[in-house]
């Protein structure tokens, strides 16, 4: 079950992630919102304990990023 966030529009988002290499051939997992709970771009996933969710009040963008 991905996590799902409900934004202050009233907009279900559910969280996904997926592994890139960076240039430098790093390896990094990216978590990104996306509205359909199955992304061809993404695995969906549940919310990391040190990660939190953001919302920007202008559009309801919502971020995921490191506590702090």
């Amino acid at each position: 079950m991905a996590y799902k966030h409900i934004n202050s529009k009233g907009v279900t988002y559910y969280l996904h992630k997926t592994d890139v290499t960076l240039r430098g051939g790093k390896p990094q997992t990216i978590y990104f919102f996306a509205k359909v709970e199955k992304n061809e771009k993404g695995v969906p996933t549940d919310l990391p304990v040190d990660r939190e969710v953001n919302e920007n009040p202008r559009n309801g963008f919502l971020t995921v990023s490191k506590k702090k």
